[in-house]
């Protein structure tokens, strides 16, 4: 894709306020498909772009959401930047995967915790698993989002730039403010390491002492650091917490979505059990 078409894509994204993450996915996504025929993809026929998903579909055997991302980006580019309207686009459709999360236990996590050796890290990575925030929420969290009196957390502008308040623990509460004595930032709990400080921690390094800590603690499963969000839905689901107070402290818009958990909870799938044990008594008799 060229420079200015590129440039222009980007400015449209921002404009829509979509995340840079996505701004990234969506422009490579746009990127690709000019890669694959050589060509400007403002040059690029309806005919083309099918034959451009049949190629992801059927000979890449793309993911559903590698076929999402790349539908979402196509489609941006050319409905809202290059202002065309092709039916082309509304007949694709990935399917759609119903995968449940990897969740930890509350002695695994800890063990992950105690691991993790700089205690930047370790403070970080704590508050993201007891407010239940996404890894960005957590990096780039300002000293004014924390209200010591009220023992809250002001998440602003989150995911769909949602604002939301998360409880924050006592505990919690004088950790960070030990770990603010250690740099006084004026703006940034979590600030760069190195530079001036003038922006967030970037999250490259918490994700890499996460991965580093699970490995060392002989975890199997395939958890990051959104693992500990997933898990601390479940816990406080396992503590009896209504399901629609957790979907408003993870900021779901949608209770469905909060749902998944109630299929992680290990005192739900253990009185299920014992359930349907009852049920089936005798019938081998």
């Amino acid at each position: 894709m060229t420079s200015p078409l590129r440039q222009r894509m980007q400015e449209d994204l921002q404009l829509h306020g979509y995340a840079k993450k996505t701004q990234i996915a969506y422009v490579q996504a746009v990127s690709q498909l000019a890669e694959y025929y050589h060509r400007s993809p403002d040059k690029i026929s309806a005919e083309e772009l099918r034959q451009y998903f049949l190629h992801l579909v059927k000979e890449k055997k793309a993911s559903s959401s590698a076929l999402k991302i790349a539908l979402c980006g196509i489609k941006f580019f050319y409905e809202r930047t290059l202002q065309r309207e092709w039916a082309i686009m509304d007949l694709i459709r990935p399917p759609r995967e119903h995968k449940l999360p990897v969740v930890l236990g509350r002695e695994e996590i800890r063990g992950v915790l105690k691991q993790i050796r700089k205690p930047y890290y370790r403070i970080c990575l704590t508050l993201i698993y007891v407010c239940g925030l996404r890894l960005r929420e957590g990096v780039q969290m300002k000293v004014d989002q924390i209200d010591g009196s009220r023992k809250m957390v002001h998440i602003r502008c989150g995911k769909g730039w949602k604002d939301r308040y998360v409880p924050l623990p006592a505990e919690m509460l004088v950790m960070l403010r030990h770990h603010w004595l250690t740099h006084r930032n004026p703006i940034w709990l979590f600030p760069a390491l190195s530079g001036p400080g003038q922006s967030a921690m970037d999250g490259t390094g918490v994700e890499k002492a996460f991965t580093l800590a699970r490995d060392e603690c002989g975890i199997r499963k395939h958890a990051t650091v959104h693992t500990l969000r997933h898990s601390y839905a479940t816990h406080l689901l396992e503590e009896g917490v209504d399901l629609r107070v957790i979907q408003m402290y993870l900021g779901h818009s949608s209770p469905s979505t909060t749902a998944i958990y109630t299929h992680m909870t290990t005192d739900l799938q253990q009185r299920t059990s014992q359930t349907i044990e009852q049920l089936m008594a005798g019938l081998w008799e």
